[in-house]
Order: C-alpha cells, then sequence, then structure tokens
C-alpha cells in the first residue's frame, strides 16, 4: 500500500486536499498537507478557476494534461461535469492546435511509442507498460492528422486525445487503455529539421517495411493483450481501408475516421429526416470530398439503405460523389477502388451544376478544406430543398468547409446544419440556433465500452449501423427545436450506454461472444463504468 508523498504523487490513487483527518494519519499524510480537507466538488471549482484564467485554449489544453498527470480522478470528474466545455480543449478542435505544437509543449511521457528499430520485439516492448490488462488500444502512425497532414510523432495527441474520451464518455476505466504511436518517421521536412522534435528523425518508413511492423504490432497485441480492441486513427486513406480489410475479419479492431465518422454522420442525415418529414429511403446523398471519412460513410448508408428494402444497386445510385474535378461520373478515370461504385451515368458538370442537376436532399463535406461550401453550394442546396440538410464534416474549425453562420444566413435561415467542429449559437432573423457538433465521441466510446461489456470476439458493421439508429433515437424534440440534429454533449455518457446496450445485441445475434450476457445489460454495463469520484 503507498502511503506519504508516493501515495500523494500517484496520479490514480491520489485526493489530494481530499484526503479525510482519518486518512491522513492512516497514509502518513500529517504535514504533506494544507488543513482544510477540500471535496472533489471544491477542488473541481478551483481547477475550473485555474483553467479558465488561462488565455488561449493551447493554454488550457496544456493546464488539463498537468491536472490529468496529477490528479486522475479529479480531472475526469471535471471533465464528466462540464462535458461542452472541456471536450473541445482536450479533443477537436484543440487538438489539432496541440498536435502541431507537440514537441514544444511536451511536458511528460504519455502512452507507448514504437519505431521501426522496435522490429522483431514489439511485443517486449509492450512489456514495458505497467498495466497488464489493457482492453482500449488507440493507434495512429500520424500520417493523416485531421486536416493537418503528416505530423509524424506530433500526433501522438490524437491518441492521448481519445483515450481520455472513451474514460470521460463511457466509463472505460483508465487502466484499460493504452495510446499507441508507431513512429515510423515523418515526411513532414520542416519537423525532421525542428531540433525539438520528438519522432524517430527519418523518412517514413514505406512498402512491405512498413506493412510488416503494422502486423508485427497487431499480432503483439494479440498475444500481450488479448482482450484489447484496436482502434485505427487518422491513417492515410489507402492504409486505413486496407487494414480494416485485412484485420477485420480475425481482430477486434475499428477505423474511428471510417466508421465512427460514418456512424455519427448517418444518425445526423436520421435526425434529418424527421425535421424534413423526408423518409430515409428516398433520400439522395452527395459527398464533397473521397477520402476515407466519405468512402467509410458511403459504405455505412448503403447498409443503412438495404436495411430500408433497397437493393445494393439501388443503395448505390442515391449516393454521389464530388472531387476536385467535379462530380465523380462513370467516364472519369483514376477513380479511387472504393468510389468507383458511386461513379454512375452523368455528363461531367461542376460542383453547382450537379447540386442544380442532381438535387441532393443531404450534402455532407469530408475534404479537409476550408471554404468549399461556397455561397453559390449553400445557396443552390437551398434553391432545390425547403430544408437543405448540410453536414460540414471537417476539423479543426480552421479546415470546415463554411461555418454555422454561413450556413444559416446563406440558406436564409432554413438549412439543418451539422458541424465536424463546434460552433458557437446562432442568430439569423430574430430566431437562434444551436448546431450540435457531430462529433465521434457520441459513436467510439459506446462502441468500445459495448466490446469491453460483451468480449465480442470482432467488430462488426451492424454494431455501428445500431450506433447510429441509437444515437439519433436519443435526440429529444427539445434540441431539433434548437436546430440540432445530435444530443447534448452532456447527455454523452447516456449515449454510450445505450450504445454499448445495442452492441451487445449485435454481438450476442452474430454469435461473437462466448458466454450468455445478462437480461439486465443496463445494470450490467452500468457496473463497468468508471465513476470518478473519492
Amino acid at each position: 500500500m503507498k502511503v506519504g508523498k508516493t501515495l500523494l504523487d500517484d496520479p490514480a490513487c491520489t485526493k489530494s486536499t481530499a484526503f479525510t483527518r482519518e486518512e491522513r494519519i492512516r497514509f502518513g499524510l500529517r504535514g504533506l498537507l494544507p488543513y482544510d480537507v477540500a471535496s472533489i466538488s471544491k477542488q473541481k471549482e478551483r481547477a475550473l478557476e485555474n483553467m479558465r484564467r488561462k488565455n488561449n485554449n493551447i493554454e488550457k489544453y496544456i493546464f488539463l494534461s498537468a491536472l490529468l498527470d496529477r490528479n486522475q480522478r479529479l480531472f475526469y470528474r471535471t471533465m464528466i461535469d462540464h462535458m461542452e466545455e472541456i471536450l473541445p480543449l482536450v479533443y477537436t478542435p484543440t487538438v489539432g492546435e496541440a498536435c502541431k505544437e507537440f514537441a514544444h509543449i511536451f511536458r511528460r511521457p504519455q502512452g507507448l511509442y514504437i519505431t521501426p528499430e522496435d522490429r522483431g520485439g514489439i511485443e517486449g516492448v509492450f512489456g514495458n507498460w505497467p498495466e497488464k490488462d489493457i482492453r482500449v488500444i488507440v493507434v495512429t502512425d500520424g500520417e493523416r492528422i485531421l486536416g493537418l497532414g503528416d505530423l509524424g510523432a506530433n500526433g501522438m495527441g490524437i491518441p492521448i486525445g481519445k483515450v481520455a474520451l472513451y474514460v470521460a464518455c463511457a466509463g472505460i476505466q483508465p487502466a484499460h487503455c493504452m495510446p499507441v504511436m508507431l513512429d515510423v518517421g515523418t515526411n513532414n521536412q520542416s519537423l525532421r529539421e525542428d531540433p525539438l522534435y520528438l519522432g524517430y528523425p527519418f523518412a517514413r518508413l514505406e512498402g512491405e517495411a512498413y506493412l510488416s511492423l503494422v502486423d508485427e504490432f497487431v499480432r503483439a497485441v494479440q498475444t500481450r493483450f488479448p482482450k484489447a480492441l484496436i482502434q485505427f486513427e487518422d491513417f492515410l486513406t489507402p492504409n486505413a481501408f486496407s487494414f480494416l480489410d485485412n484485420y477485420g475479419t480475425e481482430v477486434r479492431c475499428f477505423n474511428d475516421d471510417i466508421q465512427g465518422t460514418a456512424a455519427v454522420t448517418l444518425a445526423g442525415v436520421y435526425t434529418s429526416c424527421r425535421i424534413t418529414k423526408k423518409k430515409f429511403s428516398d433520400l439522395t446523398i452527395m459527398f464533397l470530398g473521397t477520402g476515407s471519412a466519405a468512402g467509410g460513410t458511403a459504405e455505412l448508408m448503403v447498409a443503412a439503405f438495404r436495411a430500408q428494402g433497397l437493393g445494393e444497386q439501388q443503395a448505390r445510385e442515391r449516393l454521389w460523389f464530388i472531387d476536385r474535378k467535379g462530380l465523380v461520373v462513370s467516364t472519369n478515370e483514376n477513380i479511387k477502388p472504393r468510389i468507383q461504385p458511386y461513379a454512375h451515368a452523368h455528363v461531367p458538370c461542376d460542383f453547382v451544376d450537379a447540386i442544380a442537376d442532381i438535387k441532393p436532399d443531404v450534402l455532407i463535406g469530408a475534404t479537409g478544406v476550408a471554404g468549399t461550401f461556397t455561397e453559390q453550394v449553400v445557396r443552390q442546396m437551398a434553391a432545390v430543398n425547403e430544408r437543405p440538410v448540410i453536414i460540414a464534416l471537417s476539423n479543426p474549425t480552421s479546415h470546415t468547409e463554411c461555418t454555422a453562420e454561413e450556413a444559416y444566413r446563406w440558406s436564409d435561415g432554413r438549412v439543418i446544419f451539422a458541424s465536424g467542429s463546434p460552433f458557437e449559437k446562432v442568430c439569423y432573423k430574430n430566431q437562434c440556433y444551436e448546431p450540435a457538433q457531430g462529433n465521434n465521441a457520441y459513436i467510439f466510446p459506446g462502441i468500445g465500452l459495448g466490446v469491453c461489456v460483451s468480449s465480442a470476439r470482432l467488430i462488426t458493421p451492424n454494431m455501428f449501423l445500431s450506433a447510429a439508429k441509437v444515437l439519433s433515437n436519443l435526440v429529444t424534440e427539445e434540441e431539433i427545436a434548437k436546430g440540432a440534429v445530435y444530443p447534448s454533449l452532456m447527455r454523452v455518457r447516456e449515449v454510450s450506454r445505450e450504445i454499448a446496450k445495442a452492441v451487445c445485441q449485435v454481438a450476442m445475434k452474430e454469435a461473437l461472444v462466448d458466454e450468455e450476457l445478462p437480461e439486465n445489460l443496463e445494470e450490467y454495463i452500468r457496473s463497468f463504468m468508471y465513476d470518478p469520484n473519492y
């Protein structure tokens, strides 16, 4: 049992000034703390006061990281109770800036780093991790961080942030989570020339050497942490799809950029139908962008259409893509393999003409390029729809396709808008709207919780389809009236519980569990969830 200063300095065990008089005697803490016995509520208020004194979001991010390093329970209690304020600081949009500055704001090591020099010994590297019962691994190679590109080892900010969301949003035990950076180098020359850069300072590993290192990582996880799921995060699109295809049918893994984004986007579209009164099965949907987010969302949309009775080809014909050259049509050359099924017969045309011609009910942006939903684009969507649905997925905020204010103004207040980045409420013509953020935090924590609770052997597309339905069904009429197609982030733990329950049900239906789960799944799931208190 830890006592004295060792206990105070252990972030997982400390209560800091909340240790009672009796505990201070029992654990050798007399004289090591100020007189006052402060409750976790009082500590939380102090933490919030100090955080809010910071002049900008990156300083707040640094403060919160230091709080997590000092007092784990206080950090998570504060985040859970103030989710709408703190989630954007811990994750998007602030995490993008934090990744760019990662080497310069580095304070203390977090997570596990694997480099090409560890080849043949990755399992041994895992042995150095202090916790042995790992259930969730978030891994990136830093090549496509948000819309920011190749950030090398600086991309570790993403797995660290996602792990915090697993704990806060779904109650996965902190000791069961591990962020991992596959640091295989970077082709970002400015990073390699930065004297403070902390990563493997060489050009990126490619080809078979790269693939075999990833494969060794996946195999080592199965040996060292057989109960763990692997969440692939921010890999280059071809690699993201390749790993999902190669490993998705044999180990517990998923890709959040592909499947998490798809589920949260589908949920937003489902909810929009409650506003437009259109049948989901009648929708035509257009994507701007042909990367992993757009491709993955299209595939889940096909599954959703098929669940409504459409055939495979019918479902695909409801989906259209726009790339840099304009409408993706069947006569185009060099179409990405995952986009090929959506290249339909049509005359080539530009973005605005495609909207006028095809009249999509829903427009989804996944470009990573700011301003691509221009005034002309939004006005054209409003011209062909009484209530146009526009979802601008790209983040951080500086990369969003359009802002909420632009979408409402250019559509004369008729748009149903969602975005990957958070926006403040918009007041237009005497009406105020509070568009919700289409944040993957609504999806992946609940998926992870369900897999941990059920010990499902695989993570399947039906789990994400069910998650989208659950998320949409949880949006209240009051939230819809404010212009939101997602629930308040303050309800995210409720969302995660319900998604976890749906995941368990899918796992049982698909015979992916070895033991029958209890009938009262809700209570069973609650018993798994970490509740940070003293």
